[in-house]
């Protein structure tokens, strides 16, 4: 019995395995700590294709010039679609974000099941 377990772990030993790749950020519009000028569409770029409908944003101005005890603001009504490549998401805004910081908190779900979130921040003059 010793025998036919040890043969049999050897076997899946040497099976290929697949590569389990966590999908990653590679770029995004605006790119991280930049400063832009009103944006009425952010973009973000993996390394995957994404499961649509389980992957999205979170987008809060949480300074806004002359107002230094503002507090942060949920930015809402915005809509997020796929591009055809499986890989690009696309927030297109209802009208350009006014001048103040911001944080972007993503989430996504890659094609392969995998999840990931990351946050980064950027500023609109």
């Amino acid at each position: 019995m010793r025998r036919i377990l040890f043969t049999a772990a050897i076997a899946l030993a040497a099976l290929p395995s697949t590569a389990m790749a966590h999908p990653k950020l590679l770029s995004s519009t605006p790119a991280a700590s930049a400063t832009v000028a009103k944006p009425t569409k952010l973009t973000l770029t993996f390394s995957e294709k994404l499961v649509a409908p389980l992957s999205g944003i979170d987008l809060t101005m949480t300074g806004m010039p002359g107002m230094e005890n503002h507090a942060p603001m949920p930015i809402k009504g915005f809509k997020t679609a796929v591009d055809g490549d499986g890989k690009t998401m696309i927030i297109t805004l209802p009208r350009a974000l006014p001048g103040g910081s911001y944080d972007l908190d993503w989430h996504i779900v890659g094609a392969d099941q995998h999840k990931a979130a990351g946050k980064f921040s950027f500023s609109v003059k």
